[in-house]
């Protein structure tokens, strides 16, 4: 109970975060409705799996050796501007569906839903590349947290703030994937994938912009 504040803050200030529009959640929405549940699930696997990954950079120091290196920073963020950029591409390219594929029940049968290993990288991409979660977590535990918490503390922080973020896009790939919801927004998903591949975009030349910007 000693570290239960603590904890307490961590779980409100993680899940505003995690609930906020991003990276993460442009990509789920698209594999729920593109792919299906099945897909949209290893997607959020991939996602909390990529929390471990900016967890273990805030433990071990290395997350601050990032944000205090301009040629790592730098690197990282053409890096994920690059990956953002080129999954977007294949959101803004959508095309509109054929009349008689929207009567069909497998309405996306023709796009070949990616395989589990690829959707669960997918998602460990998206979110183990997103420079502002990289920033985020070094902030919570340099400030957030105390430097007096034991190290099992925090990792058991870190553990819960991944499966939380499991959860909760889990939970969302499950709605979005749902039947009736999935048909409704595939019909006119292919404006759906375009609104999504425009924030991925926006995010990667967001992520360019603040960099020429420091750069100059």
């Amino acid at each position: 109970m000693a570290y239960l504040d603590e904890f307490l803050l961590i779980a409100a200030v993680h899940f505003l975060a995690v609930a906020s529009p991003g990276p993460d959640f442009a990509v789920i929405v698209r594999n729920s409705v593109c792919y299906g549940r099945k897909t949209a699930l290893y997607t959020s696997v991939g996602i909390g799996t990529g929390i471990l990954l900016h967890v273990t950079y805030s433990l071990v120091g290395i997350g601050l050796l990032i944000a205090s290196k301009p040629s790592l920073l730098l690197a990282l963020k053409w890096v994920a501007a690059g990956y953002f950029a080129y999954i977007a591409y294949f959101g803004l390219t959508a095309k509109a569906p054929a009349p008689e594929q929207i009567d069909n029940e497998n309405f996306n049968a023709e796009q070949k839903p990616p395989s589990a290993r690829k959707a669960f990288i997918n998602g460990f991409l998206v979110n183990g590349l997103n420079i502002k979660a990289t920033l985020f977590f070094v902030s919570l535990f340099a400030m957030v947290i105390s430097p007096d918490t034991p190290l099992m503390v925090k990792s058991a922080y870190g553990l819960y703030m991944a499966i939380a973020t499991t959860i909760w896009f889990a939970s969302l790939s499950y709605m979005l994937s749902h039947q009736r919801i999935r048909q409704n927004l595939q019909r006119k998903g292919y404006w759906l994938d375009r609104v999504m591949g425009a924030v991925l975009l926006i995010l990667a030349l967001e992520i360019v912009w603040s960099t020429l910007s420091n750069a100059g």
